[in-house]
């Protein structure tokens, strides 16, 4: 039978010696609960309460389907591998012992097992996986193309995640608690202004924006930079004077250099520069002044 991909072929195809692992495995073993203790390397940082209490309850009713992993170390303890959340609801459901495979792994090693088998079988949310891939690259020195083959994704999908880690802390958390999607996140990452993402973000939680209007309002204000910062700007016509008092007049009605632009044929824009998004507030009250 065929091989499947990278994450339908097990462990062998993920770390060196996986096959002794697999002989390993095949014994299963009921460790006492209290000699386990959690994972440093997991990259699972919350856990959903109301679902570890649903699953302590199928614990209870129907016990554990799949053993967790588990290592031992000094002092007559195991150290959790893969399983966290198994572990977790086990100790909710009341139980003493789990089941439990049981084998030998350097932190390295361990640190890569834990990661690969949380992106595959967890529920992570899109930052917990980005920092998972970025641990992968930098602690277990993998390229995003060894990355990728590792996790069974393409390397733009790794690259999308790890985008992801360069926005600005407040936008991280509004993923991992669901204040916004990954695609919202995505469309963000192509902004260079911090704070222009800010004020974004903090618009779309106000006004519940939709990803493609978030693209939209990204597409165009990196058009609109791209033009007003381009070495290749157009020539300005001499207005006639009523248009160069307009120019002055908005200049000292938003108390900002206006960027007034018309060529011949009538057609043109008026740009309106901010230096900051506190700027930019003063700039949007004034207009809110004109609507009201």
């Amino acid at each position: 039978m065929a091989k499947k991909n990278v994450l339908g072929r097990g462990l062998s195809a993920l770390i060196d010696g996986a096959d002794t692992y697999n002989e390993v495995r095949a014994s299963v073993n009921e460790i006492e609960i209290s000699s386990i203790v959690a994972n440093p390397f997991q990259p699972r940082t919350t856990f959903d309460e109301d679902a570890l209490n649903e699953l302590a309850v199928s614990i209870k009713e129907i016990g554990i389907i799949q053993p967790i992993t588990l290592r031992k170390i000094d002092g007559g303890q195991y150290q959790i591998i893969a399983g966290e959340r198994r572990f977790r609801a086990s100790k909710i459901a009341g139980l003493t012992t789990i089941p439990a495979y049981v084998r030998t792994a350097n932190d390295e090693g361990m640190l890569e097992m834990a990661l690969v088998e949380n992106i595959q079988r967890e529920d992570l949310d899109a930052i917990e996986i980005a920092l998972s891939y970025q641990r992968l690259i930098e602690e277990c020195k993998l390229t995003q193309e060894l990355l990728s083959d590792r996790v069974g994704k393409k390397r733009s999908t790794v690259t999308n995640y790890l985008r992801l880690l360069k926005l600005p802390a407040k936008i991280q958390k509004g993923i991992v608690e669901k204040a916004i999607s990954m695609g919202h996140a995505r469309a963000l990452v192509n902004i260079k202004d911090s704070d222009m993402q800010l004020m974004i973000y903090d618009e779309t939680l106000k006004n519940d924006f939709s990803v493609r209007r978030i693209e939209e309002i990204v597409r165009n204000y990196n058009e609109d930079n791209a033009s007003f910062n381009s070495d290749e700007k157009p020539v300005k016509e001499k207005f006639p004077n009523e248009y160069e008092d307009l120019n002055n007049h908005l200049n000292k009605f938003f108390h900002s250099k206006i960027d007034f632009r018309m060529d011949q044929s009538g057609k043109g824009k008026i740009v309106i520069p901010f230096s900051s998004t506190k700027d930019l507030e003063r700039i949007l009250g004034i207009l809110d002044k004109l609507d009201a």
